[in-house]
């Protein structure tokens, strides 16, 4: 700088989460802040991930005064989107436990986030992170008024079932005719701009659309339970790559139609992603996934 003063700065990290190489999964930048003394405004935050410009943008620190990120096993974590704060992301709770892990040093197999969803967890099992969740229920009792924007997410498609999850994203399910499989949900082009000119009392701030599969497996030849694709403009996100919190939701409701409590299913985004689902009672669910560490840098404040 000119007056010879240092700028300020931050490390950061993008990964792509739920991903089995670079570019495909989610990405979600991750900001580690060394302790709580260190911490920065909420404003900030809310610049730096409107900079990043992506679905999400993750702020931790150690939750114990004196303790850093290669010892500390437990750390107060906070999520960002280009236009506001979430209560609850799967993916970009991933990336943070995969910074930790690969990028600054931590040798241990566990690390638990203090968030405003309660305490999360992250395991390390070889190249899969498992993250242990709240199950967020979802219920045949939904809004009134949406058929506008049941039309214009569907494409004019009469949907099979309708769910709503009031928990922490609020979101309303779309399920679609199983005849027309994982095809129809991958063809929809929906105007997801207009969603928000359909409905925008709080009511619903997210749209699960979601298939049974029919056969179809992975590339290790793993069959497929189910498929889906996650809008949320009302949080500034149009269409995101894979959503673990949309899982917590797809967890219940799939699990009540197909009575299994382990389910693999794919997110059918252009970048799209595998999660691997387990519940385990309790309201938990473990996500588990690969993920790739992408980017390392330093952003100026």
């Amino acid at each position: 700088m000119a007056d010879g003063s240092e700028q300020k700065s931050l490390p950061i990290y993008t990964v792509d989460a739920f991903a089995s190489a670079p570019f495909t999964g989610n990405s979600a930048a991750v900001c580690p802040i060394s302790s709580a003394e260190e911490d920065i405004p909420d404003d900030l935050k809310c610049r730096i991930a409107m900079e990043m410009n992506i679905s999400e943008t993750a702020f931790v620190h150690p939750a114990k005064s004196g303790e850093t990120f290669q010892n500390a096993s437990e750390f107060n974590l906070r999520w960002f989107t280009p236009i506001n704060e979430v209560k609850l992301c799967g993916h970009a709770t991933m990336a943070t436990a995969t910074t930790i892990f690969r990028a600054l040093g931590n040798e241990g197999s566990e690390l638990r986030f203090n968030t405003l969803s309660g305490q999360l967890v992250a395991k390390r099992d070889g190249q899969l992170i498992t993250l242990n969740l709240p199950v967020n229920p979802c219920s045949p009792k939904v809004p009134e008024n949406l058929d506008g924007l049941i039309q214009e997410a569907l494409c004019g498609i009469k949907p099979l079932d309708l769910q709503h999850a009031p928990g922490a994203n609020v979101e309303l399910i779309m399920r679609l005719p199983d005849e027309g499989g994982r095809a129809s949900l991958e063809g929809l082009t929906p105007n997801i701009s207009k969603f928000m000119s359909h409905h925008n009392t709080g009511e619903v701030k997210g749209v699960i659309v979601t298939v049974k599969a029919s056969g179809e497996v992975n590339e290790d030849g793993t069959p497929y339970d189910f498929f889906s694709r996650y809008f949320a403009p009302w949080n500034g996100i149009l269409e995101d790559p894979v959503t673990g919190a949309a899982h917590t939701v797809l967890s219940d409701y799939w699990s009540g139609v197909l009575g299994k409590q382990e389910l693999f299913a794919r997110q059918c985004s252009k970048r799209g992603g595998d999660v691997r689902i387990r519940l385990l009672g309790d309201n938990r669910v473990e996500l588990a996934g690969k993920a790739a560490l992408v980017i390392q840098g330093k952003i100026n404040i």
